[in-house]
């Protein structure tokens, strides 16, 4: 089986939202929230996808045959591939009510580990779901990443109790969900976070913190300032503000700002091993998938990600072969060509 086998099989397993294409662009679904699409007109999803179509790899074969080493190391953790697990929250609301963010997470977080990555797990207003989260992260060794959404600090404190009870090896907190209507309308005020708040959390932590969120030299700035180990250039899948620009497109001048200072992930339209050896190229350090991995746990509970892990993988690994690369450290800007701005 391969995964448009378990893309096929998750459509009888969705609600009316997603429509398990072939494709995961944006298009079928561009607008419709509740569900996987982008806000407002629908494009950033899209754009995020096709900005990462009109990034070409460079061929060339002329090189040593030694086997490539796509193994990736973070945070004193070694993963078989710079691949992680993206968020995902109200998968019942969006996706279907055939599984709810705790039994999504369960699956996940189990078998992101078995197949030799990481998985990012979401939050939500009910507080089991970082509870359960949390509980699959420890049940898992700590290989796990428990997103924190922006809430007032003394929530945040809650839950960081949580995730320090895990042993996770580090957690996040997705800024850019600021522009959720739960967090817009929470008393007291939710959301936008200073440099000064997200220090305070950092420290508050003693773990390695990732920023997840950040679209512009500007903030990444900030969240070094912050003290932020790590950041994603992300814009929540087009899911909290319309009319951004593609993370393809921010993503070298926020890696050439930073210069290795922090590690930089990107999301947003990433789909197959060749997308994720075009970020890696451009500066990223590892890449989150979100929405493929809703469809393969949807699709087959017990194989789907394994499946999505191993196709994307070896993906990545052949395209390193045909490009010169031997392993994550060799691959660079020459090796791909991006349009001319």
């Amino acid at each position: 089986m391969n995964f448009q086998d378990v893309l096929q099989k998750s459509k009888g397993h969705m609600g009316p939202w997603c429509k398990s294409c072939p494709i995961c662009n944006g298009k079928a679904c561009a607008n419709h929230i509740p569900g996987p699409g982008a806000k407002g007109t629908g494009t950033v999803a899209i754009r995020n996808y096709d900005a990462w179509q009109n990034v070409f790899v460079k061929m060339d074969t002329i090189s040593e045959t030694n086997e490539v080493d796509t193994t990736f190391q973070l945070f004193g953790k070694t993963f078989k591939y710079p691949i992680f697990a993206g968020p995902v929250g109200a998968v019942d609301m969006h996706y279907s009510n055939e599984l709810n963010d705790t039994t999504y997470n369960d699956l996940l977080v189990r078998h992101a580990k078995e197949a030799g990555i990481a998985a990012f797990t979401g939050d939500g207003m009910d507080d089991q779901i970082m509870i359960s989260a949390t509980r699959s992260i420890k049940e898992n060794e700590g290989i796990g990443i428990a997103t924190i959404k922006p809430w007032p600090l003394e929530i945040v404190k809650e839950k960081l109790d949580l995730v320090k009870e895990s042993g996770g090896f580090a957690f996040a907190m997705d800024i850019d969900a600021a522009g959720l209507p739960f967090l817009r309308s929470f008393v007291p005020p939710a959301g936008r976070k200073s440099v000064e708040e997200l220090r305070k959390i950092k420290e508050e932590s003693n773990l390695p913190f990732i920023i997840k969120g950040v679209m512009s030299v500007e903030g990444a700035k900030k969240a070094m300032l912050a003290g932020a180990d790590a950041i994603v250039v992300s814009n929540h899948g087009g899911r909290v503000q319309d009319g951004t620009p593609s993370t393809a497109s921010v993503l070298p001048e926020i890696v050439d700002a930073i210069q290795g200072k922090m590690k930089i992930f990107v999301d947003g339209g990433i789909r197959s091993g060749t997308d994720v050896f075009k970020a890696l190229a451009l500066g990223a350090d590892g890449v989150l998938i979100a929405r493929p991995f809703v469809n393969a746990v949807y699709g087959d509970h017990e194989e789907g990600v394994g499946i999505l892990v191993r196709e994307l993988g070896n993906e990545l690994a052949e395209t390193m072969r045909m490009c010169g690369a031997s392993d994550l450290a060799s691959i660079n800007r020459s090796m791909v060509e991006t349009p001319k701005r």
